[in-house]
């Protein structure tokens, strides 16, 4: 009776034995392995460095032609407006056509024409001045047009409060940006190189590391061992699971660090719903690997459904809700689109639990998922 009851203890701690020496060897080959330390080490460094000094979706210094029709003081305070703006950089010109000129051969992204006779109709009631925008670019031709207006508006605001042209029942308005009043892009574009750190060192680098096994035939190896597929899946992902994490922590820092990104939400609730990702991009991995065998093919396969869906289709940098129906459905199979609100929420808004729950909860449910499918793969691969 007490043989029957120590058997299963037994079995247990010889696949923990089996286990920890599966991790000990697969943490040797990884430290051993220069390219895996790229992508686990130096690739999120250099992701975070790209993206927070490279990329920068904030328009400022726009090259805007000054058109001044008339010298009235109406007019130069209209120009001074644009001048003493950090998003102009104001180049007067004397005709509208060599304005044109600079706005064909790009050396002018927008024009400012004041006509000829604005100090009258100011006087009136009715000024008003033309703002052309090249509109080849045209997310920094609506950005700058909006800017544009902008300083138009404050300019006559000014006047107005200047003159006292506006009766006791004006309306003042004051503007104020939620969770990012510093209207920085790098606070949504740093939290989301998360993802693709998670994504790289999780799905992609385990594919590449699990097809090489296939190909050399080490699994072959393996098979004719009392080792378990349940074993060697966790032998040969446990290291990379802490990769993941060290790659987590340095976005975290580096996000802190270099560029002040607040963290107003839970430091915890950050790295959980982290390991819930990793547990799904691990599972892509292993599953892509299992059917595929080759690491060429694993690598094209999980760049095609990993990569680029949370680069393009997760909200890192395109909003989802600006697309067409048809994608914003298909957004929603990807785990990325998840784990961004997640980073974003965390991140910038705090533990909004009404965002949090949801979403981790969807994560959870497709890591256990594609684990099991990775599992299954692996026995029929056994057998």
């Amino acid at each position: 009776m007490t043989q029957s009851i120590d058997r299963p203890a037994q079995g247990f701690r010889a696949a923990l034995r089996r286990i920890r020496a599966l991790i000990r060897k697969e943490t040797w080959q990884l430290l051993r392995d220069p390219s895996s330390i790229a992508i686990g080490i130096v690739m999120p460094v250099a992701l975070l460095i790209l993206f927070g000094y490279g990329i920068n979706l904030d328009v400022k210094n726009v090259p805007v032609a000054i058109v001044m029709e008339e010298n009235s003081a109406e007019a130069r305070s209209v120009a001074a407006a644009f001048e003493l703006s950090s998003y102009f950089s104001p180049k007067p010109v004397k005709t509208m056509a060599e304005a044109e000129k600079m706005l064909l051969s790009s050396e002018a992204r927008a024009i400012l024409r004041i006509p000829s006779d604005f100090a009258r109709k100011v006087a009136q009631g009715n000024g008003e001045v033309q703002v052309v925008v090249n509109g080849s670019d045209a997310n920094t031709a609506r950005i700058s047009l909006s800017y544009a207006e902008a300083a138009v508006g404050v300019w006559a605001a000014k006047e107005a409060s200047r003159k006292r042209t506006v009766g006791s029942g004006s309306v003042t308005i004051e503007s104020r940006l939620w969770f990012n009043e510093a209207n920085d892009s790098s606070y949504f574009l740093v939290p989301g190189l998360v993802v693709l750190v998670m994504t790289l060192i999780g799905a992609l680098l385990t594919a590449l590391v699990m097809a090489r096994e296939w190909e050399r035939g080490t699994f072959e190896a393996l098979f004719v061992t009392p080792v378990r597929s349940t074993e060697i899946l966790l032998g040969k992902t446990v290291p990379y699971f802490l990769l993941g994490l060290a790659g987590l922590a340095l976005c975290v820092v580096g996000s802190r660090l270099l560029f002040g990104v607040p963290l107003r939400g839970s430091l915890l609730i950050l790295t959980v719903v982290s390991m819930l990702y990793l547990l799904v991009a691990l599972g892509l991995g292993l599953a892509i690997s299992s059917i595929t065998k080759s690491q060429f093919i694993a690598s094209q396969v999980t760049v095609l459904v990993t990569f680029l869906p949370a680069m393009m289709l997760s909200g890192f940098m395109f909003d989802p809700r600006s697309m067409p129906v048809a994608v914003q459905i298909i957004t929603y199979i990807f785990p990325g689109r998840y784990f961004v609100t997640l980073l974003q929420t965390l991140f910038l808004a705090g533990n909004i639990w009404s965002v949090i729950l949801p979403n981790a909860a969807v994560l959870a449910g497709m890591a256990t998922a594609l684990l099991a499918l990775a599992v299954r793969m692996t026995r029929k691969r056994i057998a």
